[in-house]
């Protein structure tokens, strides 16, 4: 490093992928500033290990659903006027927000209107191209910059006169763990009727989606058994919901190994003949990886009526918006029911046409995602040429 004084970032990343998104954020910025980052605000275990001390659990703004927040609202005005109070005392460099939007956002708005000399940056665009389209537009005067993880964003952030927009791509296309399983993926298995079968089970990082679809997960693997399925079950999870993920799984007729850690995670990755994932991220992990899966939601009872009013994208997958087509079959309410997930699934533990359709809709998938440099590098690119307003 120089000996130039670090650069002081202000952050908040609620969410464990934002969270790594923020790690690799400020990996890439020391590297391509030769400067030091001290910062300020809130994050997780990826973040601290780089110093940052957050002013609370990150976990208290990961919210699902429109009721949970709603429900939370008292204490997260709280959280929101604190972390607004220690962005402006730290007089930070830039801030970025990453993820969590109805959190983080209304702390970049508040921040603007004390400070407008403070650079904004958003990381994960908004779902503005799939509801609620008018909060790009919204954004654009207290947010400079957003960076997109998905290559239609930008594009889509200028029809609805929002921010400007740059696609970075995703950190997970170079991370080492995902591209072993990958190669994993891509030896021959034999999906005969006789052979056990390992299937990957992903209810979520978020307590919510934990609660939400932890006994209708068990009851697809109850479904699957009595079918005649011999089931080896993976669960990879994180520290925070381990607890809880264990205790939601108890009663199920087999029982899952549950793994802690990265390097676990992406070992089941390999190892898994299909998936039955909760919508969000990871199966946007899972196509990069070449997993077959299920996608499912469940949304509060807020949104189940709020969504069929304000959806306006065709998917709300992010393997099918990439691809521009129905790659991964995605289950919601009133469809959400064990019986048709568990044969959804039971499709693609055998060697079918669906099981094809999906691995080649994966291989386009990555193509489409493939930046000349990786995620982390761009973004701090971005990021450094707010800084110096360039």
């Amino acid at each position: 490093m120089s000996d130039k004084p670090p650069l002081t970032f202000a952050i908040v990343a609620g969410e464990e992928s934002g969270d790594l998104l923020g790690a690799d954020l400020v990996r890439a910025l020391q590297l391509r500033t030769g400067r030091s980052v001290r910062l300020v605000g809130v994050g997780g275990r990826h973040l601290e290990e780089f110093g940052l001390s957050s002013l609370f659990d990150a976990g208290d703004i990961a919210l699902m659903g429109i009721a949970a927040v709603l429900r939370d609202m008292p204490r997260l005005a709280r959280r929101i006027r604190q972390t607004t109070r220690a962005v402006l005392e730290s007089r930070p460099d830039c801030l970025v927000t990453i993820d969590s939007p109805e959190f983080s956002l209304r702390v970049a708005r508040r921040v603007r209107a004390a400070n407008p000399k403070i650079p904004i940056v958003h990381y994960v665009c908004p779902s503005v191209w799939a509801w609620r389209s008018s909060r790009a537009a919204a954004m654009r005067p207290y947010v400079d910059h957003i960076l997109c993880l998905l290559p239609f964003e930008p594009a889509a952030l200028e029809r609805l006169a929002g921010p400007p927009g740059t696609f970075v791509g995703h950190r997970l296309l170079a991370d080492p763990g995902l591209n072993a399983a990958a190669a994993a993926q891509q030896q021959t298995r034999q999906l005969s009727p006789d052979r056990d079968k390992t299937l990957l089970i992903l209810p979520g990082s978020r307590r919510g989606e934990v609660k939400a679809l932890g006994e209708l997960f068990g009851n697809v693997v109850k479904l699957l058994t009595a079918r005649g399925h011999r089931l080896r079950l993976l669960l990879p999870t994180v520290p925070h919901v381990a607890a809880l993920v264990a205790e939601s799984v108890a009663a199920w007729p087999v029982q899952p190994e549950i793994v802690v850690g990265a390097e676990a995670k992406w070992q089941a990755f390999g190892e898994a003949d299909a998936a039955l994932a909760a919508s969000g991220t990871v199966t946007l992990e899972l196509a990069l990886a070449g997993v077959p899966l299920v996608s499912c939601y469940r949304f509060d009872w807020i949104g189940g009526l709020v969504a069929p009013h304000v959806i306006q994208s065709w998917s709300g997958s992010l393997p099918n918006l990439i691809a521009d087509q129905l790659v991964v079959p995605e289950i919601y309410p009133p469809m959400l029911r064990s019986e048709i997930i568990a044969r959804e699934v039971e499709s693609l533990l055998a060697d079918t046409g669906k099981r094809r359709w999906q691995r080649d809709g994966f291989a386009r998938i990555r193509s489409l995602m493939q930046t000349e440099r990786p995620a982390g590098e761009i973004a701090a690119d971005v990021v450094k040429g707010i800084v110096n307003g360039e």
